[in-house]
């Protein structure tokens, strides 16, 4: 039996399945926050994910926003603390 995935290798499922991206990043900051408020003492409550989709051409930020949060749902309510988003279509500069 696999061991269950880590929440990073998760929400890079999720985004992956949800959103095909041509580029992909999660970090995981959880250890910055270690003692703060929303550390569950798991090392897997705080991440930055830098996501590159051609499903974000012609959306607004908040609608790129929106497009992560829902691939994530489950994890947002149920594991991860804070996320921090930088979402782009391909060509477009760094935001």
């Amino acid at each position: 039996m696999a061991p269950a995935p880590t929440v990073a290798e998760a929400i890079a499922e999720r985004l992956t399945a949800a959103l095909s991206p041509t580029r992909l990043e999660v970090v995981n900051d959880s250890a910055r926050h270690r003692g703060h408020m929303g550390d569950d003492g798991t090392g897997e409550s705080h991440f930055h994910v830098t996501v590159e989709s051609a499903a974000f051409a012609g959306q607004s930020r908040v609608a790129r926003q929106r497009m992560v949060n829902h691939a994530l749902a489950d994890l947002l309510a149920e594991r991860i603390h804070a996320l921090a988003i930088s979402a782009r279509a391909p060509g477009e500069g760094a935001r």
